[in-house]
């Protein structure tokens, strides 16, 4: 058997290397290699952003791995018929992605970041306390990540709103006390209902450009915006003059349509919109070859596996 690594932006051998030794834990002997353009065939690949070419010459795969929870880099390449794509379940991203929409939550409630402002003025002095039910967390996607988000919210107390494509019911999700909205007819009242808003969709046709003019202008007045999802679902230049009106607060940003973020843009120097380089949840490697080495034996077995992703749907 075997498996190719084709990773942008990754240092192969380390993956390598816990590739090789993950999958002697799962009693698979497998072949283990950096895929390159001519490469013989193989029978599974792990990727990141792989090129059009490698789908084209390895045309045995069983199943294409993709290092990541998002697998919009994917879909838009010709994929083979039948070729199975397996995005990574969790391997410790959704902590992560819960760690940081916590801070950016709490640091905007609590008007840390005006606090930060002061204080760099060396200016003392207390503003009114906000109180949580006045500010109403909604969360697009109720996935993995948007699940685990949504139970770490509630843990602070703060009303939560989910909005998924198709309907979720709180308590299947075991996250009683959710508010759950379905569909396109119900978006308009799923924005109305929210205070912030914390993006977790996956990129597809239909939810290209979702965050823009027209839907963030339904968000609660003085609203907040976090999107740790794709560039792709903002209209960037739609942000900045609905924050200058008064209608938006602010927005936390960690996902751009062009990235690294170009250096004369201006969400870079813009006062009230915060800006990390997509560091939200980044890709594990013990975590996630010990999840993808457990998938490729219970494949070699027969049985099924979880994170399965439909190429035309895009999740």
């Amino acid at each position: 058997m075997k498996i190719y690594f084709h990773g942008e932006d990754f240092r192969p051998e380390p993956w390598l290397s816990a590739l090789r030794q993950a999958l002697a834990g799962t009693g698979v002997a497998a072949e283990v290699a950096l895929w390159e353009p001519g490469a013989p065939p193989g029978d599974y690949a792990l990727v990141w952003a792989p090129p059009q070419r490698l789908l084209d010459e390895q045309t045995r795969l069983k199943a294409l791995f993709n290092l990541g929870a998002g697998v919009d880099a994917i879909t838009q390449l010709r994929f083979p018929p039948g070729l199975r794509l397996v995005r990574l379940d969790d391997a410790g991203m959704s902590a992560q992605m819960a760690e940081y929409v916590l801070h950016a939550l709490v640091r905007h409630f609590r008007e840390f970041d005006a606090y930060e402002a002061e204080a760099a003025q060396g200016h003392w002095g207390f503003r009114r306390p906000r109180l949580r039910q006045d500010w109403p967390v909604g969360i697009l996607g109720l996935g993995v990540l948007g699940q685990r988000v949504a139970r770490a919210v509630q843990g602070l107390d703060f009303p939560v709103r989910g909005w998924s494509r198709a309907p979720r019911r709180a308590e299947d999700l075991g996250l009683p006390g959710l508010q759950c909205y379905a569909g396109r007819d119900e978006l308009p009242a799923f924005l109305a209902a929210s205070k912030v808003l914390v993006c977790l969709l996956p990129l597809t046709v239909e939810t290209q450009g979702i965050l823009n003019r027209d839907t963030l202008a339904q968000l609660m007045p003085g609203g907040y915006l976090i999107n740790v999802a794709r560039g792709g679902h903002l209209v960037e230049e739609d942000l900045i003059p609905l924050i200058d009106r008064g209608h938006l607060a602010g927005a936390t940003l960690d996902v751009f349509r062009q990235e690294p973020l170009p250096a004369g843009h201006p969400f870079w120097t813009h006062p009230r919109i915060t800006v990390t380089p997509h560091t939200a949840a980044r890709t594990l490697r013990d975590e996630s070859v010990a999840q993808i080495a457990g998938k490729i034996a219970r494949l070699e077995r027969g049985e099924a596996i979880a994170g399965l992703v439909d190429p035309l749907k895009g999740y």
